[in-house]
């Protein structure tokens, strides 16, 4: 896997378009992320230089790096029609090649540069994605899909580059592909024990893990 390309962004906020479409509503975020040339450091709460706007929902140690794989961009250029989707299109920070949901699992830890990061959750598209590229049911064509990408904690600060090696350094939950858990999240609902078994995943995020254990009836995982 190779670090393709990084993206950040600051908050902002946007004003109608005067159409009565819902996507021209006033709204605000940091979702339009723009390529970033040369060294970034990478912490617990993300990159330097990049924000969120809603902190309830985005962001925090679980969710530090979104990551997508650029192997996916062919298929939304087409089917979007939007032939020069940029990387950062899906709001991510890291954009991979050689590596998709069906490589990646949860718990995987890799090196970049000087930062040892840890995959932690399929990432789960919101509303601000359709909002973006005006596309109402988009976030629902990710989920569907499942080319959602993925999130990384950040377990070692350090320097990061576009164009590094991804290097795995450990894989502790390798039944645990992160399109498995896309799966059984977004398609499995009634499957209680897929998700009394994913949610005891340790590596699993916290809110995925809480999730999880509300819809098996169980209590949340600690």
């Amino acid at each position: 896997m190779t670090l393709a390309s990084i993206q950040c962004g600051s908050v902002t906020d946007l004003q109608p378009a005067g159409t009565s479409e819902w996507w021209d509503k006033p709204w605000q975020t940091a979702f339009h992320k723009q390529p970033v040339v040369g060294p970034v450091q990478a912490g617990a709460l993300g990159l330097a230089g990049d924000a969120q706007a809603d902190l309830a929902n985005h962001g925090g140690p679980d969710k530090a790096i979104c990551v997508y794989p650029a192997s996916h961009y062919p298929h939304w250029r087409s089917t979007l029609n939007l032939p020069n989707l940029p990387h950062g299109a899906f709001g991510e920070n890291f954009t991979v090649a050689d590596a998709t949901e069906d490589y990646v699992c949860i718990g995987d830890v890799f090196r970049i540069g000087g930062a040892v990061v840890q995959v932690s959750q399929p990432r789960q598209p919101c509303w601000k994605l359709a909002h973006r590229w005006r596309v109402k049911d988009l976030a629902a064509q990710v989920e569907r899909t499942g080319r959602t990408g993925w999130y990384f904690r950040v377990l070692q600060p350090g320097e990061v580059v576009a164009g590094q090696l991804v290097e795995p350094a450990g894989r502790p939950h390798p039944e645990w592909r992160v399109s498995l858990a896309n799966e059984i999240m977004h398609h499995r609902e009634a499957d209680h024990a897929a998700a009394v078994a994913l949610a005891a995943c340790p590596a699993l995020s916290a809110s995925w893990r809480e999730s999880l254990a509300r819809r098996s009836g169980s209590a949340a995982a600690s």
